[in-house]
């Protein structure tokens, strides 16, 4: 996941000083990680934490999914009842965005690593 936002951070504008700062705090910082999930053509994923200088991600998590039209639905394993839905605001081969369909103003969007 590239990019994660609430809709309290979508409504906020971020300041010049506040731009800056942020920079210089993500170039100056030693770890890295972010966020990995894997859609499977199967309807399957996993969904965990990915950390610089390791080859798979750590505490993944397994979950079940639908795509119909412009709406991906996370889903039960075992009752097959929807858990979460989203749009789909984009989808190419490299990245994926989406919003909860719940609430617009929270959006998410991830890039597909090699």
């Amino acid at each position: 996941m590239t990019e994660n936002k609430t809709c309290f951070q979508t409504d906020m504008k971020e300041s010049d000083t506040e731009k800056e700062l942020e920079g210089m705090m993500g170039a100056n910082s030693q770890s890295s990680t972010a966020k990995l999930i894997v859609f499977k053509k199967d309807g399957s994923g996993e969904e965990g934490v990915f950390s610089t200088g390791k080859k798979k991600g750590s505490n993944m998590d397994s979950f079940q999914y639908k795509q119909v039209g412009q709406e991906l639905a996370f889903t039960d394993k075992k009752s097959g009842l929807i858990t979460k839905r989203f749009v789909i605001d984009e989808l190419t081969e490299t990245s994926l965005k989406i919003h909860d369909a719940v609430k617009d103003c929270e959006t998410k969007a991830f890039v597909k690593v090699k």
